[in-house]
């Protein structure tokens, strides 16, 4: 069942198109990974489908909700109450974290599930201890981003975004930030998360954790899908001479 259908989205920032008519379609449970060479619209597809960026042309559907499609030469997007009801459906991991620095941990994970979900703050409380737990930071509730390691720091923000209850989980390169000791261990949790079949989208450029994770994979260049595919045929007999290409540097 699709759960995040994209056909012919396109993105201009001036006279730059930087996503120039990409069709897509996720499933439910399935972990879709983006890759490609940096600038080739990836990330801008991430907050395109998050709704940070809108659309210039093209339609996009989240859960049976039509988000925006184009009418004529205009996009016209959902009204306010079906955004947000999509917002919803679509949690958002940030390669910087985005953790508000003035909070402790604990709040940084109440925060929105009491502001936004109008969850009482027992009920609030009790969902982030138990994603903390999860996410191996029980004895950090009290502790403030500043204090946290950077891939502390991102387990907060993944259990942040979990709170919410997302039917789609995104991740905007969620190890680019981070040494590669640290970068382990964000990477486990994205695993055990596709164990438990999240649905994911993951922008990533960990070439073997792409392979190892996905569904399915999508190579973009230039604002193009370029080639996508199950995982084993596209990294081992990409059809693309594009394709080749780039993961000549992962193979060599």
């Amino acid at each position: 069942m699709g759960i995040i259908t994209v056909e012919n989205v396109t993105k201009n920032f001036d006279e730059l198109g930087v996503l120039k008519g990409i069709s897509f379609t996720l499933n439910e449970g399935e972990v879709l990974s983006i890759i490609g060479p940096s600038g080739s619209g990836k990330s801008t597809l991430l907050r395109c489908l998050t709704q940070l960026e809108r659309i210039d042309s093209g339609r996009i559907e989240v859960c049976s909700m039509t988000m925006a499609k184009s009418e004529g030469e205009t996009v016209q997007y959902a009204d306010a109450r079906t955004l947000k009801e999509i917002r919803l459906k679509l949690g958002l991991v940030f390669q910087n974290f985005n953790l508000f620095p003035h909070m402790s941990v604990l709040r940084n994970i109440t925060e929105a599930q009491i502001n936004v979900l109008g969850k009482s703050k027992a009920e609030a409380t009790a969902t982030a201890r138990l994603l903390l737990a999860k996410m191996g930071l029980e004895e950090k509730e009290g502790a403030y981003p500043c204090h946290l390691s950077g891939g502390q720091q991102q387990r907060v923000s993944i259990a942040r975004a979990l709170a919410l209850n997302p039917t789609v989980l995104c991740f905007d390169e969620p190890t680019s930030a981070l040494d590669p000791e640290l970068t382990v261990e964000i990477l486990k949790v994205i695993k055990d998360l596709a164990k438990e079949k999240m649905t994911m989208i993951v922008v990533t450029h960990e070439m073997a954790f792409a392979r190892d994770i996905s569904d399915r994979v999508i190579f973009m260049d230039e604002g193009l899908i370029v080639e996508e595919g199950a995982p084993e045929r596209l990294f081992n007999e990409p059809a693309m001479e594009r394709t080749r290409r780039f993961l000549t540097r992962y193979t060599q």
